[in-house]
């Protein structure tokens, strides 16, 4: 069931961003912006590499979004993906580094 859910989430940002030409609800945006937070944060948390800023982020973004405020919601939303996405490639960067600076 959460599969689906996540998958119809995927399909709907797929189909928004494919028709950039259909304008969104201000309450529509900060959803997608704040799924894709959600998953990035999600992904790095997989990777055992969650930072905990990234937490606040999404969290003010919510209270944000509940005070009807979708502007700053929207720019906290793709803050936190942004930090998110930012662990994820140190990470990725962490994985490799050691063989640079061991192996010669």
């Amino acid at each position: 069931m959460r599969n689906r859910k996540v998958a119809s989430v995927v399909l709907l940002m797929v189909g928004f961003s494919v028709s950039p030409m259909i304008a969104q609800a201000p309450a529509d945006s900060f959803k997608t912006a704040y799924v894709a937070a959600q998953t990035a944060n999600k992904k790095a948390g997989d990777l055992r590499n969650q930072w905990t800023v990234t937490s606040a982020f999404l969290a003010a973004a919510k209270t944000a979004a509940d005070g009807g405020d979708y502007e700053t919601a929207i720019r906290l939303a793709k803050e936190a993906e942004a930090l998110a996405n930012a662990s994820i490639a140190q990470t990725e960067r962490e994985r490799n580094i050691w063989k640079e600076s061991e192996i010669r």
